[in-house]
């Protein structure tokens, strides 16, 4: 749980300047930002209005995932299409009805947007703003192409009459108003959202890009609101990530088919286990782990089993970043994509003499191993069988 929050607390500083919090906290929107390469795409960010609308503190809320504020009358459908939205990285907007923490319900016009690495075309985070709407159910639903994230397509439209202030970012006041009125509502149909509803989560969303934006400019690390360039290689799409994420065992991913073997996955069990940060793992090759007493002829057994595409198991004492050594229970075999080639190189830990959940259940390392690669190579064979579908 340390090393999830860890993370979470670095979400932001890393890609940011320290003042980015603040700038965000002085907006007046109602929004989160989450981020989908961390196991269960948590909310790494709150703002003011947003915690004012939903009853919660920011302590019940960073890390969660969005998902706590749905409740018993909440659209499945429109749940799986924000899953679907983030799985295909683009934006999306939609009318969601969402609880509050004390059980009240409301709709609300839920806008979401990726946030893109400028050099790489990674999606670094998601923002997600919520507009509060009230007035006459009516079905609806809005839907951004996944490139451009702007000129959206209707898919279902109809309209729910009411008025509405001219300005063009969420007044609070009409937030807390809800409380008086949801009784005038019908809970149990869909709301569409206004036209100015959604001029003003639009005008939200190129407010906190704009932040994000400026504040990412003093680290270097530049970001966007639109893909800049295509995903670097090396770098595993965000559907992969998020499948690989329900694993909870300690195993790396690495490219065969870049230079040097680089990681371009690290589970979080993994992060726990040597005490790196996701952002000081990725991109490098495994032997950062080997130090002084490391033995090099199981290094040389490593590299020929991976030469010969294929699989080996080896003892091998590795050292973690505070330099502390621990004996390495290591299995390395290839992992194969819906066509037969192989993709990745998956590398599956287990530290001999520590006592886990799956050995007190009476489960041998060696099981333990062939159930995190099964694992593994579901995700990516269902993730290579998506992109294709996707392209054709």
């Amino acid at each position: 749980m340390e090393s999830q929050l860890a993370l979470i607390h670095q979400s932001l500083n890393i890609r940011y300047s320290p003042w980015a919090r603040e700038a965000l906290d002085g907006l007046p929107d109602c929004f989160t930002i989450t981020d989908p390469y961390i196991s269960g795409n948590p909310i790494v960010f709150a703002s003011t209005g947003f915690l004012k609308m939903s009853g919660y503190s920011k302590d019940e809320v960073i890390g969660r995932n969005g998902r706590i504020f749905q409740g018993p009358l909440t659209d499945r459908k429109s749940v799986m299409e924000i899953g679907d939205a983030i799985r295909e990285e683009r934006a999306l907007q939609i009318n969601l009805l969402n609880y509050r923490k004390d059980g009240t319900p409301f709709w609300m016009l839920f806008h979401m947007s990726p946030v893109f690495g400028k050099e790489d075309g990674r999606v670094i985070h998601f923002v997600a703003v919520q507009v509060p709407i009230m007035g006459t159910p009516r079905n609806s639903r809005v839907s951004f192409s996944k490139e451009e994230g702007s000129g959206f397509r209707e898919i279902m439209f109809g309209s729910c009459r009411r008025e509405v202030c001219s300005d063009s970012l969420v007044d609070l006041g009409r937030v807390l108003a809800l409380d008086s009125n949801i009784g005038g509502v019908n809970i149990e149909e869909p709301c569409e959202a206004s036209e100015a509803d959604k001029r003003r989560a639009s005008t939200a969303i190129n407010n906190i890009l704009s932040v994000l934006i400026h504040y990412s400019e003093s680290t270097g690390k530049l970001v966007c609101g639109k893909r800049c360039s295509l995903p670097g290689a090396g770098l595993i799409s965000l559907s992969l990530n998020i499948s690989l994420g329900r694993i909870k065992q300690s195993f790396v991913l690495t490219d065969p088919h870049l230079p040097d073997l680089p990681i371009v996955y690290a589970s979080d069990a993994f992060l726990k286990l040597t005490g790196y940060a996701r952002h000081e793992v990725l991109g490098r090759n495994c032997r950062f782990l080997s130090g002084a007493d490391t033995d090099s002829a199981v290094l040389e057994q490593i590299r020929k089993s991976i030469q010969a595409e294929q699989a080996c198991t080896v003892h091998i004492l590795n050292y973690r970043k505070n330099k502390t050594t621990f004996w390495n229970f290591l299995h390395i075999t290839p992992v194969r994509n819906a066509t037969g080639k192989i993709a990745y190189i998956v590398g599956v830990q287990i530290e001999e003499g520590c006592k886990g959940e799956d050995s007190r259940h009476g489960l041998s390392p060696e099981m333990r191993q062939r159930s995190c690669v099964g694992a593994v190579r579901v995700a990516v064979r269902s993730s290579s069988i998506g992109a294709g579908c996707s392209k054709s």
